[in-house]
């Protein structure tokens, strides 16, 4: 293996070593179900670490939702989604088809289970549970990108603006407070701004916003599809292979595991990393696990660059959406439909937040625009899942990150890498079991 491990708390962390005839399966593959950035990160620590590891995905490497996402490194994002403001806020978002957060009414009888769990993980108890399990895994993940990034020749591509949130009243603003008060617990630093400040941050906002929040350490990337093909690149270089197809089962016992795919055909391993996002749950429902995944639609419009001088990105909380700036265009988009995989799209939901991003950014040219749709798969405390199925410990999950799989990818790929190689884990892996629901 070329290049440095190191990082912020590289003395806690064992190093990397070549690894044992039991650990490589005997010759046998990794295969890795999903050529997101969830999968690519798997494939690229493993590949690191000398094992033989084979990406597969349908439509090819970071080819679906994490071709699309707002590119954010959101390492302050430790808030699980059920928490107190949020809960506040559904009856109000819900009466609006377009707003923030959506349910087809034909969907809700399937999604009431989802619901109540999301309902429950916002107890006080289990809130501050997940909130320390984000909390740790951010820092976990705030390292390993930014070691990745150098190995893989990637940093160029890293932007460290920061980020504003902005509230349009006083009343939002100090109902932001609790939130800010629970990060500043781990260390996560931020100012409130007004006035001339929050102008100098980003010039040219409406007036109607009177208040911001600017966290200094929020990173983005120039675009998150070309990183994600960078990283495969890097990963490929240490000899990590890609082949395109659907699976369409999953079987293991203690041994080792065989994926069928769509043609009818076999592929067996001694690990098989189930990392398909809104689709794992489907998989592992094969092997005996029930997990709570429900998926989040979000849309975005992406605009020519020159659509408006977005300096950082814009995070708009009280209408669930954000702006960011690319290097291949603006990217506004957001929000959450809670609607499952199968319905088709509604690009007014789309159409929705550019309107609302014209009032937000008077100036902004709306023209020459493309909509897209991706799903994100969430489970109702906001923590993914990372571990063994419960059948066998040849098949590893490693999905449910919700809208953070950007920024939990290179966290998730060491994670899985300690498992297989039976190494100590950076993080207590209890809180992310498959097996806690």
């Amino acid at each position: 293996m070329t290049g440095s491990t190191k990082s912020t708390d590289e003395g806690s962390r064992p190093a990397l070593r070549a690894p044992s005839n039991r650990e490589r399966g005997e010759g046998k593959d990794i295969a890795i179900v999903g050529g997101g950035i969830i999968g690519i990160c798997v494939a690229a620590f493993l590949a690191e670490a000398g094992l033989d590891v084979t990406v597969f995905d349908r439509t090819g490497i970071c080819e679906e939702t994490s071709s699309g996402n707002a590119a954010a490194f959101a390492f302050s994002d430790v808030l699980p989604l059920a928490h107190k403001g949020m809960i506040r806020q559904l009856p109000k978002w819900l009466a609006d088809p377009l707003g923030p957060l959506s349910i087809p009414p034909a969907y809700l009888p399937k999604l009431l289970p989802w619901l109540i769990r999301f309902w429950r993980a916002g107890a006080p108890g289990k809130y501050e549970a997940s909130l320390t399990a984000q909390a740790g895994m951010m820092k976990l993940a705030e390292a390993e990108w930014m070691d990745l990034l150098d190995r893989s020749g990637t940093r160029p591509m890293l932007r460290e603006d920061g980020s504003l949130e902005l509230y349009e009243s006083e009343a939002e603003f100090r109902a932001s407070l609790s939130g800010w008060a629970a990060r500043e617990r781990f260390g996560i630093g931020f100012r409130h701004v007004e006035g001339e400040n929050l102008a100098g941050l980003q010039p040219g906002l409406s007036p109607r916003f009177v208040k911001g929040t600017f966290v200094p350490g929020w990173k983005t990337v120039a675009d998150p599809k070309l990183l994600g093909k960078a990283v495969w690149a890097y990963a490929q270089s240490k000899g990590a292979r890609f082949e395109m197809a659907r699976i369409d089962r999953v079987a293991a016992n203690q041994d080792g595991a065989t994926l069928t795919l769509a043609d009818g055909s076999i592929r067996q391993a001694r690990y098989i990393v189930i990392a398909a996002g809104a689709w794992s749950h489907l998989l592992a429902r094969q092997l005996g696990d029930r997990i709570p995944l429900e998926t989040e639609r979000g849309y975005n419009t992406t605009l020519p660059t020159s659509a408006f001088d977005v300096t950082r990105q814009l995070i708009f909380s009280g209408h669930g959406f954000v702006i960011t700036p690319l290097e291949t265009g603006l990217r506004v988009g957001g929000a959450v439909e809670l609607g499952g995989i199968e319905r088709p799209p509604n690009f007014n939901r789309s159409k929705a937040l550019l309107q609302k991003a014209q009032k937000f950014l008077p100036g902004l040219d709306p023209s020459g625009g493309s909509e897209w749709m991706g799903f994100r798969p969430s489970l109702p405390d906001s923590v993914p899942v990372i571990g063994k199925a419960t059948r066998s410990r040849s098949v590893i999950y490693a999905f449910g990150h919700g809208h953070l799989g950007l920024t939990q990818a290179a966290a998730t790929g060491r994670l899985i890498r300690e498992f297989v190689l039976g190494q100590t884990s950076s993080v207590d892996l209890a809180p992310f079991s498959p097996q806690r629901f």
